[in-house]
């Protein structure tokens, strides 16, 4: 006689309960939902993205095949040059929108800007660790400093790693440092209050540097 599994007979029965309980499926699909937007990392455009952009109601200025410029920019129709790399698409639409307003060449513009093609992103790794160099990083999940070090193959034994540093370029084009971020008690399970540092969320084009100890 063929028998089955009690993992099957467990899903078989959750399915039961599901299907008489109404609520309890619209329960179990809201909680779907708001853990996958925690879990939902924004897209910020980078340098080399390929974007879209429509301006709706004017067809001489919708296009596609906008790559995104080392300036971290992108030439549109009446305002030129406009600077996008490291917003959200919601924040590009905006940033266009107001351009266009700004200029006093549409009075009420709405735009919508879409990916065509996804730059390589990555992030740099230097100092202390047994690999350094390049890592790309996926450009729809978080990518962390502890997986940026994991990448690099780990801290060399007279690397700091308790004082991590993260170089970032803002939108803007200035600087901002994150210094001194834990990571080795993390991976030494020494303390848990660092998680933080160890889960901190590196962008594109991030620059990670392991000091040296001090002896």
């Amino acid at each position: 006689m063929k028998t089955t599994s009690p993992l099957f007979r467990l899903a078989f029965l959750a399915s039961l309960l599901i299907g008489l309980h109404p609520a309890l499926a619209a329960d179990t699909a809201s909680l779907t939902k708001k853990a996958e937007e925690k879990n939902a990392l924004p897209y910020h455009i980078t340098r080399n993205d390929v974007l879209s952009v429509v301006v709706i109601g004017e067809p001489d200025l919708t296009g596609g095949n906008k790559k995104v410029l080392a300036a971290g920019t992108i030439n549109l129709g009446l305002i030129d040059e406009i600077r996008v790399v490291g917003l959200t698409i919601p924040e590009a639409q905006v940033t266009i929108e107001k351009a266009y307003q700004d200029g006093r060449f549409l009075r009420n513009p709405k735009v919508t800007v879409t990916i065509e093609q996804y730059a390589q992103r990555t992030i740099v790794v230097q100092g202390l660790v047994n690999n350094p160099g390049r890592i790309e990083i996926p450009p729809d999940e978080i990518f962390t400093l502890k997986d940026a070090i994991l990448k690099a193959n780990g801290f060399r034994d007279t690397a700091k790693g308790t004082a991590v540093k993260v170089t970032r370029t803002l939108p803007d084009g200035t600087l901002k440092v994150f210094d001194n971020l834990d990571v080795d008690s993390v991976f030494r399970g020494k303390s848990k209050a660092r998680a933080e540092d160890a889960n901190f969320p590196l962008e594109p084009d991030d620059i990670v540097y392991v000091p040296e100890k001090m002896i």
